[in-house]
């Protein structure tokens, strides 16, 4: 097929229908997770996106300690021109020990996006996004000091991360009283076991005009195999067991049903559906078959019937993924 390119939110940027994530890549000794990939096979994969047209890459400083932003700069930088793709990272969560690894504050955001460009090895960041809202410090400290990232060109454009509905229009609404650098995108925690985020947020950024790359679109997996089976992440990801719960199985196996009628894998019915909703769902992959499947979504058009299908044994679920 041929890779679409989109426009990321009310912005003239492009980015891929797909968006590459990269929290599977790390170095296993610098992170919490046992499953992420080597260099080596995070490259094969990153090399296999490039060839599909995908452009656009995220990541964040936190993965992996930084190990995933040091393969993702080095794999784009030996196989793709800078110019060509787009580098989209996070900061919010602790680096290091101490007060001034983490956060939101002027001093974070200065020395952790010069960090992130230290180990991406590039000059600028395309898409520097907060990873989490920081109670701790007054938005428009933050705002004001991403303004001041963007005006330094190192940073083009700046995205959000899952909130509240409030906290992102309190964002939005500061950096228009400032005259400072806007959000043009958020990433958000959705897919079709997993649908708050139709109540307030995707209302929110269709009116202002926010792009959506959620994260997640698969569930971690869920949505792409039956319920009962285990994985090497689905195992110590005790994150991932706070999101979904035994209410969710039967949309999982409807999933399953209409896959083997329509001939195609899981993976390729629910990133579909979250496709046809958002801007580019981000994917993240351990295998390259995971990735072929991901591509293959883009041509799978559902019928009516089916999301429907889809769609009608879904429970109303906690916040979760933020909270």
């Amino acid at each position: 097929m041929t890779m679409e390119y989109v426009n990321l939110g009310n912005t003239g940027l492009k980015v891929s229908a797909l968006t590459l994530g990269c929290m599977s890549f790390g170095a296993a000794d610098r992170g919490p997770h046992e499953w992420t990939l080597g260099e080596d096979e995070s490259r094969d994969i990153i090399r296999q996106a490039l060839d599909a047209g995908i452009t656009t890459f995220d990541t964040a400083n936190m993965y992996s300690a930084g190990s995933s932003e040091e393969i993702l700069g080095r794999a784009l930088a030996d196989f793709a021109s800078r110019d060509d793709v787009v580098i989209a990272t996070k900061l919010y969560n602790p680096m290091r020990p101490g007060p001034y690894g983490r956060g939101l504050s002027r001093k974070a955001i200065l020395a952790e996006t010069d960090n992130s460009l230290r180990r991406l090895g590039t000059d600028h960041i395309d898409l520097q996004q907060i990873h989490r809202w920081d109670y701790d410090t007054p938005i428009e400290e933050t705002m004001e000091a991403l303004h001041d990232v963007v005006k330094a060109g190192k940073v083009r454009y700046i995205g959000a991360s899952s909130m509240f509905a409030w906290q992102f229009a309190k964002a939005l609404h500061t950096a228009e009283l400032g005259g400072w650098t806007r959000f043009i995108s958020m990433q958000n925690h959705y897919n079709l076991i997993y649908r708050e985020e139709e109540r307030e947020m995707l209302p929110l950024c269709a009116d202002q005009g926010i792009g959506v790359i959620p994260w997640s679109p698969l569930a971690r997996g869920r949505l792409t195999r039956p319920w009962d089976t285990q994985t090497a992440r689905a195992e110590t990801d005790a994150f991932g067991r706070t999101l979904y719960s035994a209410g969710d199985q039967s949309i999982v196996e409807r999933v399953l049903e209409i896959a083997d009628k329509r001939g195609v894998a899981p993976a390729e019915v629910a990133l579909s559906w979250v496709a046809s909703r958002t801007t580019s769902p981000i994917v993240g992959v351990t295998k390259p078959s995971h990735l072929s499947d991901a591509i293959k979504a883009l041509e799978l058009t559902l019928e009516d019937s089916e999301v429907d299908y889809l769609q009608e044994p879904y429970q109303p679920h906690q916040v979760a993924g933020f909270v």
